[in-house]
């Protein structure tokens, strides 16, 4: 049994969970390890870890037994039961004050139960958040944690400490508190709905400027690359770039060209999706992104379909310089409209879960180490700090104006992209929202007209107070024979 000499505890040992493990350590914490598989603990301390401040657990009682209280112990393990099987094993080890802290891609429900669980057991639970991939988690990570707020003050200096760092000092870290329960798994969950809806965008606009336009790879580079100097700076902007430029190992064309159209994913995307619609919030991106990678993944009977069904030819002569420009202004307009619908999602889900979120605060959790990284996250900081309760990111005036400007050119692709065949519905989606948020009166009366024809569902009138149903059957007028 060794002495209780390590700062920190990490439980998980695949790439994530090393690298996170190595970044805390290099911050000067000592930190012990376990991994299910003893031979990866030992792989690990004999390989990456060797000559560092490791100390290598080949169970979850030399583990506990090897940290400082409060005990402070990660996992970085697959979501599900895992987890909670992880929880039963520590809980009879660990004494009250100490703290589990769960740093996977978990569902907000369940960390708001093991919260309330670990708690009555006299420990403290922090869901937390990590975004920013193999490599954010070696060198700096966007951190998101929520759970038990006494918990905080014990974890902070480390989780500071080891998160990504922007400002121009570099000296302000991308972790900040959340919230209570599973705020920051919600908080997470909505980083990569958002996600979803950007690279979904990026496609789009890919698609169109290759296909539509006939744009080289080398052209693409240099495209995305002067978008990257502007407002549309961003990590997936700037990886895209770099995206085009590489070469196949068989130096026969881009290895790009080469990758199967078929698109994979995880689940926050389909949570947020899921889950805008219980709060009955229009987060529309990120559904369609999800249904895009559905459609991506029935290649075969797309291959099929492609021989039967027919269409334009998907080419274009517009102005090439003219045409680049109005997809940028599509793309920036749309994504705008993303994160709009992220920012009303959470605060939907704060007011239905009592979080208290500070939305500049979420923004500024994204301006580094993470995935959706980009620069004009620093606006919508500023937006929420003028405005704590601004009801939509469109209304703040930095954002309203940037989409009035890109609005002829968005339109105008959604346009070209119709007319051409090319598929972009997160684009014509997001302008969709956008026409349906700025009308003061949408189509609905209709709607609520027929269901309170076939179904008695009752509806409200513009010129009375109440709530009233009509005898439509009895009061239409006969149809001609």
């Amino acid at each position: 049994m060794s002495d209780a000499s390590c700062d920190f505890g990490l439980i998980g040992l695949a790439v994530m969970g090393e690298n996170l493990a190595l970044n805390v350590e290099s911050r000067g914490y000592k930190v012990a390890v376990y991994n299910r598989t003893t031979e990866k603990t030992d792989e690990f301390i004999r390989g990456r870890a060797a000559g560092k401040q490791f100390v290598g657990c080949h169970d979850l009682k030399r583990l506990v037994a090897s940290l400082k209280r409060p005990r402070k112990v990660m996992m970085l393990i697959k979501a599900g039961p895992a987890v909670d099987a992880v929880i039963e094993e520590l809980l009879p080890l660990m004494e009250p004050g100490d703290i589990i802290i769960d740093g996977g891609n978990t569902h907000y429900a369940d960390t708001e139960r093991r919260t309330k669980y670990v708690e009555e057991k006299g420990l403290l639970f922090v869901g937390s958040g990590v975004s920013g991939g193999e490599e954010g988690a070696l060198k700096g990570p966007s951190l998101m944690p929520g759970g038990s707020e006494a918990a905080w003050p014990h974890i902070k200096e480390i989780f500071q400490a080891i998160s990504a760092k922007v400002g121009p000092n570099e000296d302000i870290p991308c972790c900040e508190w959340v919230g209570p329960r599973g705020a920051g798994h919600y908080v997470k969950m909505v980083h990569n709905g958002i996600e979803y809806g950007d690279m979904q965008l990026i496609c789009e606009a890919y698609f169109l400027l290759k296909h539509g336009l006939g744009l080289t790879n080398d052209e693409l580079y240099d495209v995305f690359d002067q978008w990257n100097s502007g407002d549309l700076q961003s990590y997936l902007i700037e990886i895209t770039r770099d995206i085009f430029s590489v070469k196949d190992d068989d130096g026969d064309g881009y290895l790009v060209d080469k990758i199967l159209d078929v698109a994979g994913a995880k689940g926050t995307g389909k949570w947020m999706s899921q889950l805008a619609l219980d709060l009955g919030v229009p987060s529309t991106l990120v559904t369609t992104a999800v249904y895009a990678r559905g459609l991506s993944a029935a290649k075969e009977a797309r291959v099929r379909a492609s021989k039967v069904l027919t269409g334009p030819s998907g080419k274009t002569s517009e102005d090439r310089a003219k045409f680049i420009e109005q997809v940028r202004e599509a793309l920036y307009a749309s994504k705008l409209c993303s994160y709009a619908q992220g920012f009303v999602q959470l605060q939907a889900a704060s007011a239905e879960h009592d979080w208290d979120l500070n939305y500049g605060d979420c923004a500024l959790l994204w301006r580094g180490g993470c995935i959706i990284r980009a620069q004009f996250l620093d606006r919508i900081k500023e937006a929420f700090d003028k405005d704590a309760n601004l009801e939509n990111l469109l209304l703040d005036p930095y954002f309203t104006e940037a989409v009035t400007k890109g609005q002829d050119g968005w339109r105008a692709v959604v346009k070209t992209a119709i007319d051409l065949g090319v598929p972009t519905p997160a684009f014509a989606g997001a302008l969709a929202y956008y026409d349906g948020y700025r009308n003061a009166r949408l189509p609905a009366n209709l709607l609520q007209a027929q269901r309170d024809y076939f179904g008695a569902h009752t509806f409200q009138r513009i010129d009375k107070e109440g709530t009233f149903h009509a005898e439509w059957l009895q009061r239409r007028r006969e149809p001609k024979s």
